[in-house]
């Protein structure tokens, strides 16, 4: 259980990130702007990790005897690339005051991709499939709720602190699944 509280809270920065922006930029309407990225965010951080499920599912016979590599591999590679965005500042999209529902779902998507390659490794957790899945999107709701909020009153200081802390954890969550299943 601790990994998977680890692994919600690392697969969330990119959508906490976002939506500390989110709030750094809101100027009204504060509350409807948490709930709507919160869902959004919460939704996509379901959903992508089952797509990743089932593609491991389909891959298992081919990575069955490699699976602590394939995830040491996938999560230090998404660790490293969300530390990476941080240190450097990268921005994807730039952001409004009042984003409609299509950009918060192109963000839900982009910042939910990392959640999809991750979802690959589910299965080393050993809890059931849908309690992982809704586990993730809660938190991710919560921590993207609570991140709009937190953008109004911080302003972008703490956007690439999220970011680097995701990236720290998903390094780990990684080479804890190796080290007990070499």
């Amino acid at each position: 259980m601790i990994e998977l509280t680890a692994l919600a809270i690392a697969l969330s920065m990119d959508a906490v990130a976002v939506s500390i922006a989110l709030g750094s930029k809101c100027e009204e309407e504060i509350r409807q702007l948490a709930l709507k990225a919160g869902g959004f965010f919460g939704v996509a951080q379901m959903v992508m990790p089952l797509l990743g499920f089932y593609l491991g599912v389909q891959l298992h016979d081919y990575i069955g005897g490699i699976h602590h590599w394939v995830a040491l591999g996938v999560l230090g590679f998404l660790g490293l690339k969300m530390i990476r965005e941080a240190t450097q500042g990268e921005k994807e999209l730039a952001l409004s005051s009042h984003p409609s529902s299509s950009k918060l779902l192109l963000l839900a998507f982009v910042t939910s991709l990392d959640a999809m390659a991750a979802g690959l490794t589910l299965t080393l957790l050993g809890l059931p499939l849908w309690f992982c899945l809704l586990f993730i999107g809660g938190s991710t709701f919560l921590l993207s709720f609570g991140g709009v909020h937190l953008g109004r009153k911080s302003g972008t200081y703490l956007e690439e602190k999220a970011e680097y802390l995701g990236g720290i954890i998903l390094i780990l969550i990684g080479v804890k699944i190796f080290i007990e299943h070499s």
